[in-house]
């Protein structure tokens, strides 16, 4: 086997490894960091609901509370107002979603669904938990949901959540007397829950994966043409040139041109040794011969 298909076949070994050693780990670090982006926008999501929730409880309540006496506006609701911000939004990006799924809620379209009612479930069984964080499937693909815990943390709710009895009666008109009612404080009666998409993120990091690993493809295939032509001219050809001149003078040709080199390198050396031993053989013949 050839000199220059030995390195070629160590070269190609080593890179296998190395190929697969890199592409293995880069794609748990960009599968990494698109679930940690995913994660983050849905922070970011639960944080504009709870801005919006605080606009509403500070600067729109107070200026329509009085109204509730003759109509009822949902807009004093900060569940209202959060959900409407986010019903505009997902107009646009219907892959995200927003929802303060509730167990006994006024508005009907408030109410949790199954799984919304195992988070909400959590949330009410262990006190301290105050995240979840997980995956499930939709009709738009695979998502990531966040959801917090909803606590009756203000007195002021159970005005119209207390009793059908006591709520204001423009609530009742509106929504009934069946639903919404029998809250306490301190109460967990429901979660906000944030839907991100995990495809975007994941296709993004798939596209940067294949680039990256075309790309060190690509470096590999140069630096092994550069490799092999450095070791052809540098070492192979040198070789086979003097190996060459070693067979002529080994079959007596002891007339045979000497081997040139303007280098100094290990090559070199050998050339130089090659010629004092051929010169040494001559004047041994020829001493040997007079």
């Amino acid at each position: 086997m050839k000199l220059i298909v030995k390195f070629n076949l160590v070269l190609f070994l080593v890179f296998a490894i190395g190929f697969a050693a890199v592409g293995f780990f880069a794609n748990r670090l960009l599968q990494r960091n698109a679930k940690a982006e995913i994660v983050e926008n849905a922070r970011i999501m639960m944080e504009a609901a709870l801005a919006v929730r605080a606009y509403t409880s500070t600067q729109i309540k107070p200026l329509l509370e009085t109204q509730i006496k003759y109509s009822f506006l949902p807009q004093i609701v900060p569940a209202y107002s959060a959900n409407q911000y986010f019903g505009q939004l997902h107009k646009k990006f219907p892959e995200y979603a927003y929802k303060e799924a509730t167990l006994n809620p006024t508005n009907p379209m408030d109410r949790a669904t199954d799984w919304e009612a195992d988070i909400v479930n959590a949330f009410r069984q262990s006190q301290d938990l105050t995240e979840q964080i997980g995956e499930r499937d939709t009709p738009n693909g695979r998502a990531l949901y966040m959801a917090r815990p909803l606590k009756i943390k203000d007195a002021k709710c159970l005005d119209c959540h207390d009793t059908a009895e006591t709520a204001p009666r423009t609530v009742i008109e509106r929504y009934g007397s069946n639903n919404g009612f029998g809250w306490k404080l301190n109460d967990i009666v429901g979660a906000q829950i944030v839907t991100a998409p995990i495809k975007l993120p994941v296709q993004r990091a798939r596209s940067v994966f294949a680039v990256f690993m075309v790309s060190l493809a690509a470096v590999f295939a140069v630096l092994v043409a550069a490799l092999n032509a450095m070791l052809f001219y540098l070492v192979i050809r040198p070789v086979n040139q003097l190996s060459t001149l070693a067979n002529e003078v080994s079959l007596g040709n002891l007339d045979a041109p000497d081997f040139e080199m303007s280098s100094r390198d290990e090559i070199a050396t050998l050339a130089e040794s090659f010629r004092r031993m051929r010169r040494s053989m001559v004047e041994a013949i020829k001493m040997l011969e007079a």
